[in-house]
């Protein structure tokens, strides 16, 4: 069956690699993996491009390796949603009795990619390229997207979910999914990227610590 996986970037990173060693990972080695009877025709990645922070001023140096890794995969494209970063007041959970109720904090959002993806899932379907979807996501804002493909279209669209099972998208399973699996540590251990690979600009070598 010709698929096509559409993989939420940061859902599949705060949900999966986060604190893990997996992050150098290889998503069509990946996609070989969890559907190995399938001919994946394209991957499509959505993410944002992070920001350096004071504690960690080196963060878009290694998403930067990561990408260059992932654009060695010829059926593979990378699309870009972008970060706001903006200061808001905001109530406290726990306030202090003899103290204020709000605070002034520093709010970072990642805008685009739920929109990005639901919108690349619906025009593929429009455009006949794919016999079945994959979405590696748990973001109930794509269940209308799903809900399409699904029901306008007719075509089947699997879920893997890389968050915890306790936080599994009732949104999502309301789609009435071709499969709704989990997606564990162990699926991603023999899907890593070797420690050195190469591009037209030279190395590319895993970061530290990844």
């Amino acid at each position: 069956m010709l698929t096509n996986v559409y993989v939420d970037g940061f859902n599949l990173f705060y949900g999966r690699l986060k604190g893990r060693p997996y992050k150098w990972l290889d998503l069509d080695a990946l996609a070989h993996h969890l559907l190995p009877r399938h001919e994946i025709n394209h991957i499509r990645y959505f993410t944002a491009r992070v920001i350096a922070w004071p504690n960690d001023l080196d963060k878009p140096d290694r998403q930067d390796l990561y990408l260059r890794a992932l654009s060695t995969i010829p059926h593979l494209s990378i699309h870009l949603g972008r970060f706001q970063v903006s200061t808001v007041r905001m109530r406290l959970a726990n306030p202090p009795l003899d103290g204020p109720s709000v605070a002034e904090v520093i709010k970072v959002e990642e805008k685009g990619t739920d929109v990005n993806l639901g919108a690349y899932l619906v025009a593929d379907a429009l455009t006949c390229d794919y016999e079945a979807a994959v979405v590696i996501s748990n973001d109930a804002d794509l269940a209308e997207p799903i809900r399409m493909v699904r029901q306008d279209y007719g075509l089947p669209v699997g879920i893997f979910n890389p968050q915890h099972p306790r936080k599994r998208s009732g949104e999502l399973e309301k789609t009435q999914p071709w499969f709704f699996r989990q997606l564990h540590a162990g699926d991603l251990i023999g899907c890593q990227f070797p420690e050195r690979l190469y591009d037209r600009d030279g190395e590319i070598q895993r970061p530290k610590g990844w």
